[in-house]
C-alpha cells in the first residue's frame, strides 16, 4: 500500500490517480498509524513553504515523517514536498522544514522573457544514476509548476537538473528518500515511468 500524506496542500488527486493507473493501492491519509503502516510513502503538495510546515507540525506529521525515512521506508517528495525536505526556503525567512537533507530553497531569480512561477515542460539533465530515472532518456521532459528552486548541498545526491533562469536540481535521492521539483504524475509517459520506478523499489 502507498500512502499519500493529506496535509491540506493541493495536487493530491492527480497524485492518486496516477497511482491508481500503475494498479496500485493508494491510500490518501493524514492519519499517522496508516501512514507508517504503508509500504511506500508520498509527500506531494502545491503551496507555500510556511503553511505547509505549519499544518505537518499541527497535524503531528513531523514525527510520522522522520519514522518513515530513519526505518527506511521509501519515501518521496513532489515539488512543494521536496522543498520541505530541506531546513529553509527564502519564501518564508523563519520556518524551519523538516531538515532530512542539505541544501537551500531559492527564488528562482527574474529574468527577461521568462515568468515566473515556471510552468511548464523543461528537459532533464540525467546524472548520478539515479533510481528514479532507469529506462527515462536523457533530455526528457517533465512538467514543473515552481517559483522556488533547490540548490543542495551535496551534488551527489542530484538525479536530474534543469535550466530555467538558474541551474535548478530538479531531483535529489539519498537512502530511501527521493525527490522531484517536477510533478511526475502530470507529466505523461514519462512521468509514469518515473513513478513505476518509485513503486518498484
Amino acid at each position: 500500500m502507498i500512502a499519500v500524506i493529506d496535509y491540506d496542500a493541493g495536487n493530491i488527486r492527480s497524485v492518486e490517480k496516477a497511482l491508481l493507473a500503475l494498479g496500485q493501492e493508494v491510500h490518501i491519509t493524514g492519519e499517522p498509524q496508516e501512514i507508517l503502516r504503508a509500504d511506500k510513502v508520498i509527500l506531494p503538495g502545491v503551496g507555500a513553504f510556511g503553511d505547509a510546515m505549519e499544518n505537518i507540525r499541527s497535524r503531528g506529521l513531523e514525527p510520522v515523517i522522520r519514522q518513515i525515512t530513519d526505518r527506511g521506508t521509501p519515501f518521496l517528495g513532489i515539488c512543494l514536498g521536496l522543498q520541505l525536505l530541506f531546513d529553509s526556503s527564502e519564501e518564508a525567512p523563519g520556518a524551519k522544514g523538516l531538515g532530512l537533507l542539505k541544501g537551500r530553497i531559492l527564488r528562482i531569480p527574474q529574468t527577461p522573457g521568462m515568468k515566473i512561477p515556471h510552468m511548464g515542460w523543461n528537459s532533464l539533465h540525467l546524472e548520478n544514476d539515479g533510481k528514479l530515472f532507469r529506462g527515462i532518456e536523457e533530455q526528457s521532459y517533465v512538467y514543473f509548476v515552481h517559483s522556488y528552486y533547490l540548490r543542495a548541498e551535496d551534488k551527489t545526491i542530484v538525479k536530474a537538473s534543469t535550466e530555467y533562469g538558474a541551474h535548478i536540481h530538479a531531483s535529489v535521492e539519498k537512502g530511501n528518500i527521493f525527490a522531484c521539483q517536477f510533478h511526475p504524475e502530470k507529466s505523461g509517459d514519462v512521468g509514469l515511468h518515473i513513478l513505476k520506478n518509485f513503486v518498484g523499489l
